[in-house]
């Protein structure tokens, strides 16, 4: 089953693209199990139009990206809250 997928580094040339901090090693809750992981923890999904991440604890999506030729789509509705570490600044 774990060759279907990627882990969560997959998202960090295409969200790269939105966020100008790595999001790979931002922390992300599930709304269905409220599961505390990495970013690059997540089983990340190519199969679909753009990206799907799951929850790697109950297989919940966690977040879509979907990325046209002049706009991207980041749906979060599986998150209850993403944590990204900046920069002391």
């Amino acid at each position: 089953m774990s060759e279907l997928f990627e882990d969560g580094n997959a998202l960090a040339g295409p969200a790269g693209e939105i966020f100008a901090v790595d999001i790979t090693s931002a922390t992300t809750r599930c709304v269905s199990c409220g599961r505390a992981d990495a970013v690059a923890a997540l089983r990340v999904y190519r199969h679909a139009p753009g990206l799907v991440a799951r929850c790697p604890g109950c297989d919940a999506v966690v977040l879509k990206l979907v990325r046209g030729r002049d706009a991207a789509w980041l749906d979060l509705t599986g998150t209850s809250s993403l944590r990204i570490p900046l920069p002391e600044g």
